[in-house]
């Protein structure tokens, strides 16, 4: 049986903004963090869709919703502080960031992001993480941290121009 990843299949997405914003706040007053109005604002605008997006494209967002424009460094480091909670993940090989559907759970970041569409899925396999692990260790290299960035088209872009796909 086929499954469409959420990302690629039409859903409820404020479903999506306001679990992630829930499950934020409960997981940062767990660890006793301060979930300012601003890395609350940013985290929303990253899950405003399954689009990764830049800090520039951040920073021009917020200045939309603002009054006044927000400095790169003040975007900068609510992002990290995100990315430290796990809250977001950085998808490296396009300088961007994206939410983290589990971020109550320590795990890789592993994803497909669709060359046409934009959209990422992250992958949730165990088993691929320790493939990696079992091919390092194999290789006599000590894996401190894991991301797989794999880059094609999603099944709905496919589907619509199957001259992209790759065989």
């Amino acid at each position: 049986m086929e499954h469409t990843p959420l990302a690629c299949s039409h859903h409820d997405h404020d479903h999506c903004i306001s679990d992630a914003l829930e499950a934020a706040r409960l997981l940062c007053v767990s660890r006793g963090v301060r979930l300012t109005d601003l890395r609350l604002q940013v985290l929303e605008l990253i899950w405003q869709n399954h689009k990764p997006l830049g800090a520039y494209t951040l920073m021009e967002m917020l200045a939309k919703a603002n009054t006044r424009r927000v400095a790169p460094p003040t975007v900068y480091r609510a992002l990290d502080f995100l990315l430290e909670q796990g809250l977001i993940h950085r998808i490296n090989v396009l300088n961007a960031f994206i939410g983290c559907p589990s971020p109550n759970i320590q795990h890789q970041s592993h994803f497909l992001i669709c060359r046409h569409c934009g959209i990422a899925v992250e992958l949730d396999q165990p088993a691929l993480s320790e493939q990696i692990l079992s091919v390092a260790r194999e290789a006599g290299f000590t894996v401190e941290t894991q991301a797989l960035e794999v880059s094609g088209l999603c099944a709905n872009c496919a589907s619509h121009a199957p001259e992209r796909a790759l065989a």
